[in-house]
């Protein structure tokens, strides 16, 4: 019997129509058994300010750091701008990852993407350089980057194209299996 998993999600994209977020709300959708998924929403944390972290530590970002904490592994849905992580997302990593004790050290972790012609292909590769830097460990395979979303996805943030939710389900999969892994199971 798989012991249970807890993910926590997050979109790098802050957008209220975000195909990055409907990915997220897509994961929830294919979880496999004993899996859940949290969907956590970056828009509360501010930006990141050395004098505001010298007056303590923003509530929002104690609580991000707090849902990372009690994660078992992270789900991160980014898009690519300017062929990279978005800023609201490398904002978020940062803050959270300040001392004492940043939460990514040691935890499984997946990505995917939405955006352009490569799907967020830079973008996937660029966290994972930040990623290197926190002791998070990524998951190789399966990728998912899906380029051109805005042709497969209704403007209600659904899929049209069902390879999308077979692509999420196999992810999250890899990912839960990869946690057990970290955790000595199997």
């Amino acid at each position: 019997m798989p012991t249970p998993i807890h993910i926590l999600g997050f979109s790098g994209s802050l957008r209220r129509g975000s195909c990055n977020s409907a990915l997220l709300r897509v994961a929830a959708g294919v979880l496999p058994e004993k899996v859940t998924l949290e969907i956590y929403d970056l828009a509360s944390i501010p930006l990141y300010n050395g004098d505001l972290e010298s007056e303590g530590l923003p509530v929002a970002v104690l609580e991000f750091r707090a849902r990372i904490k009690a994660a078992d592994a992270l789900l991160v849905a980014t898009p690519e701008y300017n062929y990279s992580i978005p800023g609201v997302l490398k904002n978020a990593i940062d803050w959270a990852s300040r001392p004492p004790e940043q939460p990514f050290d040691g935890k499984p972790l997946a990505m995917m993407g939405t955006a352009g012609g490569l799907g967020g292909a830079r973008a996937q590769y660029h966290l994972r350089q930040v990623l290197v830097c926190l002791n998070a460990h990524a998951l190789n395979k399966p990728e998912v980057q899906i380029p051109r979303a805005w042709e497969k996805f209704d403007q209600n943030g659904t899929p049209t194209d069902p390879e999308i939710a077979k692509s999420v389900a196999s992810l999250v999969q890899a990912l839960a299996g990869w946690t057990r892994t970290l955790r000595g199971e199997g």
